[in-house]
């Protein structure tokens, strides 16, 4: 290469890093900005997941004292006094609440308890459908079988993650109301499903051996 080609490659960079620096002037402020966003995005994720988990271990903490309580009717008062600062915690705090209301006595108020849940749409759709589940449990000796059978029909339907339990709960408001072959056939196809877990199969197994029929062999049932 020639002295003359040596110059001109060397003004060529020398140009080239001209115009770098001039880009770095004057649109430099933007990659800065990008910069301080990234960064300032993720120290508010960290303080915004540091502050739930804080919320959720306050609540958490708080539920766990009310429990230690030894008297069913001093849990019950305990957890009705605990405040929870997200819609999932208020749900899982009236899970526990209700539960201690029942244990309790109060029906009625454990009843009122998880009213606010299943209408909730604060919350996730499963909430809803475990309090109103809960809720129609509760029912069973103040509403009557048709109104309580709705409510468990409404959930024993396909994507709904009750559903088996829904139709078991069937199943015994056809017994309560005198049908035991309607009963056994709800039982033999809790037997038949492929969802269905090891005990709600025993439990719909020893069902209709009590209602006197004949479970059909099934692959799971009884295990």
């Amino acid at each position: 290469m020639s002295d003359t080609d040596s110059f001109i490659d060397e003004v060529t960079e020398e140009v080239r890093r001209d115009r770098l620096y001039g880009y770095l002037k004057r649109y430099g402020w933007i990659a800065a900005v990008m910069i301080i966003g990234i960064v300032g995005a993720a120290g508010f994720n960290e303080y915004r997941n540091a502050q739930a988990e804080a919320q959720a271990q306050a609540l958490g903490d708080a539920m766990l004292g009310a429990l230690a309580e030894n008297e069913d009717d001093a849990r019950a008062d305990a957890l009705t006094g605990v405040t929870a600062d997200t819609p999932e915690g208020a749900a899982v705090l009236a899970f526990m609440t209700a539960g201690a209301q029942s244990q309790a006595g109060r029906v009625e108020a454990a009843i009122e308890t998880l009213q606010p849940i299943t209408q909730s749409t604060d919350v996730p759709l499963m909430y809803r459908q475990i309090a109103t589940f809960k809720s129609l449990m509760l029912q069973s000796e103040t509403q009557d079988a048709e109104t309580r059978r709705q409510g468990f029909q409404a959930m024993a339907v396909p994507g709904v993650r009750l559903r088996l339990l829904a139709e078991e709960q069937l199943a015994l408001i056809d017994i309560e109301t005198g049908d035991t072959d309607a009963a056994v056939t709800r039982f033999q196809m809790i037997l038949d499903d492929a969802e269905a877990t090891p005990g709600l199969q025993r439990r719909a197994l020893q069902a209709m051996v009590a209602l006197g029929g004949a479970p059909e062999a099934t692959e799971t049932a009884g295990e």
